[in-house]
């Protein structure tokens, strides 16, 4: 690479896939519908055969869509960081209210609580980037374990230049993406390797190598780029520049919003009160 030629970095900032070119949303919303068949269709079976009512089954998550427009406004109020004696009971109520994973929401959680305080990240933008990459690491039907590490790994498409994606060629010899001819989008926040390898932080204290595979490693990257692009995140200017890195997209900046705003709203919502017996 000359010195004149863009990094791939800046490829990253400029890059606007369409919806349906984009790699692990664009196919997790493709395997929500075709699951959501045929569950369907089971369940209707098993009723016909059985005569039976079938088991309530939860609703997901419904994040309603907001349109601000961009430096306009930031999500709002995330509420503060659980403090550590209640954090488990909050990542528990959280989750459940939320539809994220209680390990996907400890990341967030631990992320937002370790960036600079100057920063002002909440857990609900991270969890908003998250939702939108890669629906919490459960892109086609890939988990976060307990160690944080995401199985299968989530490797997005190759950047190669076809209708509507950018050509990046590959910048790492394969190493994270399996690719040596183009670079690809890797983990459940979905960096390129060029950007993982600038960014990249480990969250333990092991001593081992950044993993964008791995959860933990990922959420904290997360808020280390946004607060190194976006500078203050409580202010609007900051918030979108720096969620405006991922994708720069006035829909997906908003997307984004929106995620984070119902994340919020969903974790300061008051618990209902106990039925009268």
């Amino acid at each position: 690479m000359t010195a004149s030629s863009p990094s791939a970095l800046d490829l990253m900032d400029q890059w606007q896939p369409p919806p349906k070119k984009r790699g692990p949303r664009g196919c997790v919303m493709l395997a929500l519908l075709v699951v959501g068949a045929l569950v369907a269709g089971a369940v209707w079976v098993v009723v016909s055969l059985n005569d039976r009512e079938p088991v309530p089954v939860k609703p997901v998550f419904t994040v309603p869509a907001l349109s601000p427009a961009p430096r306009s406004a930031i999500p709002g109020d995330a509420g503060p960081l659980p403090a550590e004696p209640a954090k488990d009971a909050w990542i528990a109520k959280v989750s459940e209210n939320t539809d994220i994973p209680s390990r996907a929401l400890r990341a967030y959680v631990n992320a937002a609580a370790t960036a600079p305080a100057r920063c002002d990240i909440t857990w609900a933008t991270i969890a908003g980037i998250g939702r939108t990459e890669s629906q919490h690491a459960r892109h086609d039907g890939s988990r976060a374990g307990e160690d944080g590490v995401v199985t299968p790994p989530i490797i997005g498409i190759p950047l190669d230049g076809s209708p509507g994606v950018m050509a990046v060629v590959d910048t790492d010899k394969g190493a994270l993406d399996g690719d040596a001819k183009w670079d690809r989008a890797v983990g459940p926040m979905q960096f390129l390797p060029a950007t993982w390898k600038r960014y990249g932080v480990r969250a333990s204290d092991d001593g081992a190598a950044p993993d964008p595979q791995n959860i933990d490693d990922a959420a904290m990257t997360t808020a280390r780029y946004m607060c190194a692009r976006g500078g203050d995140l409580g202010k609007p200017n900051g918030w979108w520049t720096a969620v405006l890195t991922y994708n720069n997209s006035t829909q997906y900046g908003q997307e984004v919003f929106s995620n984070a705003d119902a994340y919020g709203k969903a974790a300061l919502k008051p618990e209902p009160a106990p039925a009268p017996r």
